[in-house]
């Protein structure tokens, strides 16, 4: 990426050759271009917010930001963009949206996130940092920035414009008004489960904001509580667990389960502890954000329970889907099982069967399948 500062070379996490997708877009690149030609000085405690894989962050570094992310994976990509750079460690501080925010921010840079829900809630946890003098400059594609998001940074910090759009981006300028009268937080947001759809019916699900489908179950999730397999599972993952619900209805229904909950998200795993938390379930369980099932050991786990997303923001992948079902297979025993929920129309029984030379379809209506693949040998 050309940057007014020089040329920084990007790439997202983990590193793959093979990946057509950029670590950064024209947003990144005009928010750049705009700080450079306003001279807007960098001075103070500089905050990126959102910054998907560290572009930002590694364009700035020599004014020492913080960064403040929900993604482990963009995380580690700003680590390794920040060390191809040369930048000395500990330049730039590595925050993620469960930290305690700085006390003080000078400048606010925000590139908006797909979930309007954590830019609120992440907009209200830094506004008592933000002062008059701060200076606050969001970023985004132009599908990405609508009236609500303007309207979030006015009603929460100031009055709010934009500029007009480059290469299909645009920018957001807001003036802090310290007397403004804010909010309160609803975040995290707690509801209670409809009937039938097993041993969690009824039961709590608590979500802090940005969590897939966080004020409602969705359609996906239920048919799959429904499908779920029986007692006596043994060691068992929710893999991509969001806020937790499958795995916290497997330890319901046999509370001689040990479930591990993983996902790159810290908002879900913070909401998948929450919710598990919240209905007091018995038995052994682990919470851990990462890289799928990188740190688990091979041959270790004998259920892995996937609802593989297939988008990584904005573009439209199964690349996701299939690291998730290769590492679900190295982490698998020998008989051990992978539980998938998708979308008929996403043909993962083609995958499974590619991957672990099997495919049973479990359940299905029209809109959703469930599939089980064994680990043979």
């Amino acid at each position: 990426m050309t940057t007014p500062w020089g040329e920084v070379e990007l790439t997202r996490f983990p590193e793959d050759p093979r990946d057509p997708l950029r670590a950064w877009d024209a947003s990144d690149a005009y928010l750049l271009r705009h700080l450079d030609e306003e001279k807007v000085p960098l001075t103070g405690t500089v905050v990126v917010v959102g910054d998907r894989w560290g572009a930002l962050a590694t364009a700035l570094a020599e004014h020492r930001p913080v960064q403040i992310t929900d993604s482990f994976l963009g995380q580690e990509a700003t680590r390794a963009n920040l060390a191809r750079a040369g930048v000395e460690p500990g330049a730039v501080r590595l925050l993620t949206t469960q930290d305690p925010p700085p006390e003080r921010v000078d400048v606010l840079l925000v590139r908006v996130p797909k979930s309007l829900a954590l830019l609120e809630d992440q907009l209200l946890r830094l506004a008592p940092a933000v002062h008059a003098d701060t200076v606050v400059v969001g970023t985004g594609m132009v599908k990405e920035i609508h009236t609500s998001t303007l309207q979030l940074f006015e009603r929460i910090l100031g009055p709010t414009r934009t500029s007009l759009a480059r290469q299909k981006a645009r920018l957001i300028f807001c003036t802090p008004d310290p007397a403004l009268e804010r909010p309160a937080n609803p975040w995290p947001y707690s509801y209670a489960l409809p009937d039938g759809v097993g041993a969690v019916s009824g039961r709590t699900v608590v979500n802090h904001a940005g969590v897939f489908c966080a004020e409602r179950l969705d359609i996906g999730t239920r048919f799959f509580l429904r499908h779920l397999p029986g007692p006596g599972v043994g060691r068992v993952v929710d893999l991509g667990c969001g806020n937790g619900v499958v795995g916290t209805a497997v330890a319901l229904a046999d509370p001689a389960a040990e479930v591990l909950f993983v996902d790159e998200s810290f908002q879900a795993v913070a909401s998948a502890e929450a919710t598990y938390k919240a209905n007091g379930v018995p038995g052994h369980a682990e919470f851990r954000v990462g890289d799928g099932l990188a740190g688990v050991a091979p041959g270790s786990v004998d259920l892995v329970l996937n609802n593989p997303p297939f988008h990584s923001h904005q573009a439209t992948t199964d690349a996701t889907a299939w690291r998730m079902f290769t590492g679900a297979k190295r982490a698998l025993r020998p008989g051990g099982e992978l539980w998938v929920i998708g979308n008929r129309h996403l043909g993962y029984h083609v995958k499974l069967r590619r991957l672990f030379g099997n495919s049973e379809l479990v359940a299905s209506d029209p809109k959703f399948v469930v599939l089980k693949a064994v680990k043979r040998g």
